[in-house]
């Protein structure tokens, strides 16, 4: 299993970070060992000192594909959920300063936390127009709809297809909107899907 997941596919996200807005998806890797065992808290890593929380749909590959096309696309996914793409902001940016691949930053143990549960796309009435957010200790930190994704999930498994056989089991985190910030210890962090609570993350 891998997780791939999609940078910048929201362009008030990309604006607020000063990224410029991507013409074709950008991906990226985590390894199975960013999985965050379920109902465990996360605990901030000790290397940094500045975690975003960026809270994103997620897919879940249900079997093998290959250059799949855009239009056969949905077929290789009946599911959606939530995930968190923790982001050791810190060193992003002194890898980036640096010119250096950044894959510490995002690809640490338990980084990709997903949530309890699974929504089964044939519930769901408009993929493409499904509002989704981020609580952070009782407030709304973070708020997307998929309409806003400059690329479609469909169109991200084309994309990614090309370069990368997908396989049953992957995940694919499929970008974050406006709103990313820092975590701190004894922060609980709640997520939706339109009223739904799918993820529940104690940080320690």
């Amino acid at each position: 299993m891998k997780i791939i997941c999609i940078g910048r596919n929201y362009s008030d996200h990309a604006k607020e970070l000063n990224n410029d807005v991507p013409s074709e998806p950008v991906f990226f890797f985590k390894p199975d060992t960013a999985i965050l065992p379920k109902k465990q808290p996360f605990y901030i890593p000790e290397f940094t000192k500045d975690l975003h929380h960026e809270l994103e749909i997620v897919v879940r590959i249900n079997k093998l594909g290959k250059n799949i096309k855009e239009k056969f696309a949905h077929t290789y996914y009946d599911e959606i959920g939530l995930g968190i793409d923790f982001t050791a902001r810190d060193l992003q940016k002194e890898c980036k300063d640096k010119g250096l691949p950044w894959e510490k930053a995002k690809g640490f143990d338990y980084s990709a936390p997903i949530g309890e549960e699974f929504i089964k796309v044939n519930e769901i009435e408009n993929l493409n127009d499904l509002n989704f957010s981020l609580y952070k200790n009782g407030e709304r930190v973070q708020i997307g709809n998929t309409k806003d994704m400059l690329f479609s999930i469909d169109r991200i498994i084309e994309y990614v297809s090309q370069f990368v056989t997908l396989k049953i089991g992957d995940l694919i985190f499929s970008g974050t909107p406006a709103g990313v910030g820092k975590v701190e210890i004894g922060d609980l962090l709640e997520g939706y899907i339109e009223d739904r609570k799918l993820l529940s993350l104690k940080v320690k």
